[in-house]
C-alpha cells in the first residue's frame, strides 16, 4: 500500500514538473519570436507581453491589462500544461494525470479569482537575495520580470537549469577586481563577450584595507561586485578577507534601496577543505580564505544579496601551473553561473564539491580571525 502511493506521487510529480517545463519552453519562445522575421510570431509574442505589462519592470502591478493578462498568459499558460499532462496518459496510468489536472484546474479557479494576482504576480518594492535553485519562488519569479530574457522557470527550475538562463549578464554593469590576475582577466574578456558592462578596480589604487571611498562612486554603478583579487604570501589576511568582508558590505548598503538585489561573485579556493596541509607557506592563506568563507556563510543565506562562492581548483596563474588554464576556470563557472547556481565548484579534483557541506552546513564563526582583521 505504502508502496503504491509513493509510485502515485512519483508519477505525478513527474507529470507535473515536466509538463510545467515545457510551458517554460514555449515561454522562452515567445520571447525569442519577439524579433523573428515571421509576423504570425511576432504577434504571438506580442500577446505575450501583455503579462508584462500587467506586471511591470517597476515590479508593480497595472490592473488595467488585468483581463487581457488572463486571456494572453494565464489560460495559455494553464492549456499548455493541461496538454503537456495529457501526453503522459501514454506512459503512466489515468489515476495520477487526473490529480495533476485537477490540481491545474483548483489552481487556475485561484488566480482567476484574484484577477491574474498569485504567490509570483504581485506588487513588490524589492526583490529578496533568496531564490531557492531547484523551486521557483517569489524572489526568483521576480527576477523575470526585471529581466525578462532569463529566469523562465515558474515552478519547478528545470528549465532555467538546462538552458542556462538562471542569470542576466547582458547589459549588466559589473564591478570587477583582480582583473591583473588570470581569472579576473579571463572574466572580462569572457562577460564582454556575453554583452556585459565591465568596470574594473584594482587594489592598492581604487581601495586598500579600510579605505574605501574611492570605489563608492564605482560601487554606485555596479549591479553585480566580481571579487577576483587576493594574495597567497604576503598581506593574505587583508587581501582574502579584509577588503573581501568591507567591499561586500558596503555594495550590499548600497544596494538595499534597489528594486533587484546587489549581486556578488568571490573567488574562493579548495584550500578551504584541505586546509595547510601543514605547510608554512600555506599557513596564512589558508587561514584567510577559511576566515572569508565563514563569513560568506552569512552573505550565501542572506535575502539582501544574491552572493556566488566560486572555488576553482588550481588554475595556471601568475602563482604557478594549475590543472586548467583560467579561461577554462571560467567557463565553467559562467557554465554554471547562468544556471542559478550561487556555489560555484570549479574543479577537476572534486574537492570543491566536497567543499560544499562543509561551505553549506558549517557556522558563521570567525575564530580564527586575528584582532587586527576585525
Amino acid at each position: 500500500m505504502v508502496w503504491d502511493v509513493l509510485i502515485f506521487l512519483l508519477q505525478a510529480g513527474v507529470a507535473f514538473v515536466v509538463s510545467t517545463a515545457l510551458f517554460d519552453a514555449l515561454h522562452w519562445l515567445l520571447h525569442r519570436w519577439e524579433q523573428s522575421p515571421s509576423p504570425l510570431l511576432r504577434k504571438f509574442s506580442s500577446w505575450h507581453w501583455v503579462h508584462h505589462k500587467f506586471l511591470g519592470l517597476d515590479m508593480q502591478v497595472n490592473p488595467a491589462y488585468a483581463r487581457q493578462n488572463i486571456w494572453f498568459h494565464i489560460l495559455p499558460e494553464y492549456l499548455t500544461s493541461m496538454v503537456g499532462t495529457a501526453l503522459f496518459l501514454l506512459i503512466f496510468p489515468w489515476p495520477p494525470i487526473l490529480a495533476v489536472a485537477v490540481l491545474r484546474t483548483i489552481m487556475l479557479g485561484m488566480t482567476l479569482r484574484e484577477e491574474g494576482l498569485d504567490y509570483n504576480h504581485m506588487s513588490m518594492d524589492r526583490v529578496g537575495g533568496n531564490q531557492s535553485l531547484l523551486w521557483v519562488n517569489n524572489n526568483y519569479h521576480a527576477m523575470h520580470h526585471v529581466y525578462p530574457h532569463n529566469f523562465f522557470s515558474s515552478f519547478a527550475n528545470v528549465f532555467d537549469l538546462i538552458a542556462g538562463t538562471g542569470c542576466q549578464i547582458e547589459g549588466r554593469r559589473f564591478l570587477i577586481t583582480g582583473t591583473g590576475g588570470a581569472f579576473g582577466g579571463a572574466l572580462v574578456k569572457a562577460l564582454e563577450k556575453r554583452g556585459a558592462i565591465v568596470e574594473t578596480a584594482k587594489s592598492g589604487v581604487d581601495f586598500s584595507p579600510g579605505n574605501y571611498e574611492a570605489m563608492r562612486e564605482k560601487l554606485e554603478r555596479a549591479d553585480v561586485l566580481v571579487l577576483s583579487h587576493g594574495a597567497k604570501e604576503v598581506d593574505c589576511w587583508n587581501a582574502n578577507y579584509v577588503t573581501f568582508r568591507d567591499l561586500i558590505e558596503t555594495f550590499t548598503a548600497i544596494g538595499r534601496t534597489r528594486l533587484a538585489p546587489p549581486e556578488v561573485w568571490a573567488l574562493g579556493s579548495e584550500v578551504e577543505f584541505h586546509g595547510d596541509m601543514g605547510l608554512p607557506e600555506l599557513k596564512d592563506y589558508s587561514a584567510s580564505k577559511r576566515a572569508f568563507a565563514a563569513r560568506a556563510r552569512s552573505y550565501y543565506r542572506s535575502d539582501d544579496l544574491i552572493y556566488r562562492h566560486i572555488v576553482p581548483s588550481s588554475f595556471t596563474s601568475a602563482m604557478g601551473k594549475g590543472a586548467m588554464s583560467a579561461e577554462t576556470a571560467v567557463g565553467i563557472a559562467l557554465f554554471f553561473i547562468t544556471r542559478g547556481v550561487k556555489y560555484v565548484p570549479v574543479t577537476l579534483t572534486g574537492l570543491a564539491v566536497l567543499n560544499f557541506f562543509r561551505f553549506r552546513y558549517g557556522n558563521n564563526a570567525t575564530d580564527e580571525v586575528p584582532a587586527a582583521a576585525e
